[in-house]
């Protein structure tokens, strides 16, 4: 049995809404009769991705129904939010929904270590060289000559550390900030609904995501005093934390069968999620029949792996 639409009348815009979890929760948005704008980072590479959404798009809505658009733009430049929400407003004339959700997962070790090397148990191997990018020069050690050999071991360098922080915290930020500008003062009546695409990697750690958690946290802590400055607009502030979804984040690491089986072991309700695990959550959040006195909240979606401590 269908659901009754939630949204109708409703704009609502999201950032990194090509793929992944933001492609979900916009076309779920759009089943809930939300007029939608996503953005995404743009270039040639995008745009079968593009064209394969407009499809999703139009069974939904019809080809003629003038409800979605898409705005190119990379959320780490401060002038982007302000320009999707512009774009936004002019297409649909004023933004209630505000989800930012652009973001980038590598796993990376933290430190120079040493690591067994599965074709001599017996040997391991060092970290010599790892000026020259992610991709390490190791040395394999227990011979009485050594060998150099290199392996796909990403390490936190600067340039990894800066790129996943100027597009998980700094763009939400700005994007964030775009969005409720429009929603307290330009717009009437003011008000609406902003969720943060946050993590369970908020709340707990990773060893190869020293990089990455603390962005997630920064999020969820966004929302938390976004809710706070921005309560007295009628703007509702709150953050969504995934668990292992998968996305193409996760793609590589998810397809190692043994990791695969120990991660959906470690979860209560038996499996990874998948993108569409999430819509139904921000539709919540969204809906202010539903959700209009939750504000500066955190709602793990995660199939109850934060709970399971076995």
């Amino acid at each position: 049995m269908p659901l009754p639409q939630l949204l109708v009348g409703k704009v609502a815009a999201i950032t990194g809404g090509l793929t992944g979890i933001g492609r979900a929760i916009a076309l779920e948005y759009l089943r809930h009769g939300a007029k939608v704008a996503i953005n995404h980072l743009g270039g040639p590479k995008e745009e079968p991705l593009l064209e394969a959404l407009q499809k999703d798009v139009s069974e939904i809505t019809g080809p003629n129904a003038n409800s979605f658009i898409a705005v190119p733009g990379d959320v780490t430049q401060p002038d982007t939010g302000r320009d999707f929400v512009a774009k936004t407003v002019a297409a649909f004339g004023r933004l209630d929904i505000f989800v930012s959700n652009a973001g980038v997962c590598k796993f990376a070790e933290f430190l120079e270590f040493v690591i067994p090397y599965p074709p001599y148990p017996s040997l391991s191997l060092m970290l010599v060289e790892a000026d020259c990018g992610p991709l390490l020069k190791v040395r394999v050690y227990g011979v009485p000559m050594y060998t150099d050999i290199s392996i796909s071991i990403y390490r936190v360098d600067p340039p990894l550390l800066g790129h996943t922080i100027n597009t998980n915290l700094s763009g939400a930020f700005y994007a964030t900030q775009a969005a409720g500008r429009q929603m307290a003062l330009e717009q009437s009546p003011p008000g609406g609904s902003i969720i943060g695409i946050s993590s369970i990697s908020a709340l707990v750690g990773g060893g190869q995501q020293t990089h990455y958690t603390p962005t997630k946290a920064g999020v969820l802590s966004l929302m938390q005093s976004c809710a706070v400055a921005l309560g007295k607009y009628n703007i509702r502030c709150n953050a969504l934390l995934p668990g292992t979804i998968r996305t193409q984040l996760n793609d590589e690491d998810m397809s190692d069968p043994v990791k695969r089986e120990y991660m959906e072991g470690r979860i209560p309700l038996g499996r990874l999620g998948q993108p569409p695990d999430l819509a139904g959550p921000a539709v919540f959040l969204a809906c202010e029949e539903l959700s209009s006195y939750v504000t500066g909240a955190q709602l793990l979606v995660d199939g109850g792996a934060f709970v399971n401590l076995q």
